[in-house]
């Protein structure tokens, strides 16, 4: 079953009404390496959505038998140390993972057993992710499953079978984005392993997409996909920054790395929120949908001219190819999902005096007040913030735009 999006008046003082009527779940992205290729963790609920779905029976099965296989082949992080003919590079990172989860429970989240165990996966990709959006509107579309409900993307074992649903989605006039994802996160259902493919990121990568999960698995707030990935990819940014200056010093070439990712990301994330505001622009014009769609053939040039005069100013850990992909709506939502109002997160930190455990307990605390807008809640608590000195942040303030929408037009 789907249902389409449409956008709404702007809704919350934040200027967004947020992508509500989500799944309980969210996809997990951009995490590393993304010079190459824009690769993407994946939330275990992405798979639950995959295995409720019973109105598919072959796609319930292959899923099933493939999160089986993952979960099954789970070894001791603990054993695989012993063993005297293990890589030095991998040796490092499993060392790695057992350090930042204990980093990670002095930071309040709730570790559990999560990461105590590697799974060998023989791909780069642990599963492909489809996305997709009307070519006049940066609404996603949304699948709906049982239990789970509405979610902005689709999951497939196979790259072929995700490929042919974008081309027949492309067919009915949408955009779309097909996507890897490398690793999943079950937000404490189950104590996830950490996946082979991993152990190929550098140790500062790794770091930050293991505090990433391990935040979620300590919050998830319900059907709000953008604040829960765009904290999470603010909070394991900032965590791998304290990490590595906490365990090597904070004039280490680890930590210094990790500032540069943390330094980038609030950059790209001020200049996807200029450029989203363009767009909303043009397609809340009221113009004649065929005049919106050639101008905004113009604007997407403008954006990737600009992000190439960007890029060179990011770190080389964090650049992404916006400007060597074929923009459209559904590639700019997939980025937009992960870098919303990180300058507020820097915000209440800095209230904090850079006491990392106090700002994610602020976070939370603050999403649980008001729910239904948590960026809002955000937003008023750090009005009275001290201004960033930092050249990479952004200033404090309400964003541009609107990605509001309702729910319409229900179909089997």
């Amino acid at each position: 079953m789907r249902r389409s999006a449409e956008q709404n008046k702007p809704a919350g003082a934040d200027g967004f009404g947020l992508w509500r009527k989500w799944s309980l779940f969210q996809a997990h992205g951009p995490s590393a390496r993304r010079r190459s290729v824009l690769k993407l963790a994946l939330a275990p609920a992405l798979i639950i959505a995959i295995l409720l779905a019973g109105c598919d029976l072959p796609y319930f099965a292959h899923a099933a038998y493939e999160e089986g296989h993952l979960l099954w082949n789970r070894r001791p992080i603990i054993q695989v140390l012993q063993s005297p003919s293990l890589a030095q590079a991998t040796r490092q990172r499993l060392e790695t993972v057992l350090e930042v989860r204990r980093f990670a429970t002095d930071l309040g989240l709730q570790v559990g057993g999560a990461y105590q165990t590697v799974t060998t996966v023989d791909q780069n990709a642990v599963v492909w992710v489809l996305m997709a959006a009307p070519r006049d509107s940066l609404s996603p579309y949304l699948w709906w499953f049982p239990i789970v409900g509405y979610v902005p993307y689709r999951g497939y074992f196979r790259r072929a079978r995700a490929d042919a649903e974008a081309r027949a989605m492309e067919r009915k006039g949408y955009d779309t984005f097909v996507r890897p994802a490398i690793a999943f996160s079950s937000l404490g259902f189950f104590n996830d392993p950490v996946m082979s493919n991993l152990l190929e990121l550098s140790r500062v990568e790794l770091a930050g997409v293991l505090i990433h999960e391990l935040f979620h698995r300590t919050f998830f707030l319900k059907s709000d996909v953008m604040f829960d990935e765009s904290s999470a990819n603010w909070i394991g940014n900032r965590g791998a920054v304290e990490f590595f200056a906490q365990t090597e010093g904070a004039d280490s070439q680890d930590a210094a790395a990790a500032k540069g990712i943390y330094e980038s990301d609030m950059k790209f994330a001020a200049f996807l929120l200029q450029k989203e505001g363009r767009l909303l622009k043009l397609y809340q014009s009221g113009l004649p949908r065929d005049e919106i769609l050639k101008r905004r053939v113009a604007v997407f040039t403008e954006i990737k001219a600009d992000y190439a005069r960007l890029k060179p100013l990011l770190s080389g850990l964090e650049r992404f190819d916006l400007d060597q992909q074929q923009l459209n709506n559904a590639v700019l939502v997939n980025y937009l999902i992960y870098f919303h109002n990180l300058d507020h997160f820097a915000a209440l930190d800095r209230m904090h005096h850079g006491d990392l455990r106090a700002t994610i307990a602020s976070i939370i605390k603050l999403a649980q007040s008001e729910p239904n807008d948590p960026f809002h809640a955000v937003w008023k608590a750090t009005l009275n913030a001290p201004r960033a000195t930092d050249v990479a942040a952004t200033s404090i303030g309400r964003p541009i735009g609107d990605l509001s929408f309702t729910l319409t037009n229900p179909r089997p």
